[in-house]
């Protein structure tokens, strides 16, 4: 009889206390899940750090933990156009979330020397990398939120606690950056391979000059321009993510002299990469 007791006390026990498997595209998600759900929530993200989102796929044990997932936060990137429908057809029953619901979305930054077929075809698209503004990561935390409450409800006020903090530390984040910022005129440009920081740059008053688009090279006539534009604005470094090529940054490195800096903004740690984003742009300036 005690021995029943004690059995069923223990499955009663990991019903009530087991957690909510969740997936999400990137990392800074599930930074933003991890911090809202706590023990509570058992999240998985897709893309590792070092892979690109355009053209990573899946490994099977991650498809595995789609199929066990409740939830999937989707936020934009072109990864999720190639896969979500196989992630749908794994797992019929996981709910779909757009987490960058709300944001208003701004265009691709472009470089202004490529032919005029490539620029017809991205002067419309909408950049996916929302999550490099404070503001969207507040209304991506938000969103967040609100659905693990409506997948929990008895946990709700847990959820409410967490997101309260998260957002307090990601408006001291905010305050960080300005002050790092503070002599570093608006307007200022900064040179990156991939243009990712489109929204850091908005939000703070920068302009962001890519080299590439979609991860295409630029052709040789191109990077003949880039350079003269870099000599024309004063580019003191060219920013780049590991994700991608870096031949083309380096090839203007060496012309101009300047370094090549290497950055993520796909990290998990979304305070520790914009606060050092932030420095770089205040050293480079």
């Amino acid at each position: 009889m005690n021995i029943r007791y004690f059995v069923l006390l223990a499955i009663l026990s990991n019903f009530l206390f087991a957690s909510i498997d969740v997936v999400t595209s990137i990392a800074p998600q599930k930074s933003l899940v991890d911090s809202i759900g706590g023990k509570n929530v058992n999240c998985t993200y897709m893309i590792p750090a070092g892979a690109s989102p355009h053209s990573y796929e899946p490994k099977p044990s991650q498809m595995i933990a789609i199929s066990k997932a409740k939830a999937y936060f989707t936020v934009g990137v072109e990864f999720e156009e190639a896969w979500m429908g196989r992630f749908r057809s794994q797992n019929r029953q996981m709910i779909i979330i757009d987490t960058a619901k709300g944001i208003k979305k701004i265009k691709m930054a472009a470089h202004h020397d490529g032919d005029e077929h490539d620029h017809a075809h991205h002067e419309n698209e909408l950049d996916p990398h929302v999550w490099t503004s404070p503001a969207n990561l507040i209304i991506m935390a938000t969103n967040i939120k609100n659905a693990l409450i409506k997948l929990d409800p008895k946990n709700s006020t847990q959820y409410g606690a967490n997101y309260t903090k998260l957002v307090a530390s990601i408006k001291q984040t905010d305050l960080q950056i300005r002050s790092i910022l503070k002599n570093t005129p608006k307007g200022s440009k900064f040179m990156v391979y991939h243009p990712s920081w489109g929204y850091f740059a908005s939000y703070y008053g920068l302009v962001q000059m890519p080299v590439e688009l979609e991860g295409k090279e630029p052709k040789p006539r191109d990077l003949v321009n880039l350079i003269k534009v870099a000599q024309k604005e004063h580019i003191k470094a060219i920013f780049v993510a590991p994700e991608f090529s870096s031949k083309s940054a380096t090839q203007i490195s060496n012309t101009l002299h300047i370094p090549v800096v290497k950055i993520s903004n796909l990290g998990y740690n979304w305070h520790s990469y914009m606060i050092s984003f932030a420095k770089a742009i205040a050293q480079y300036k």
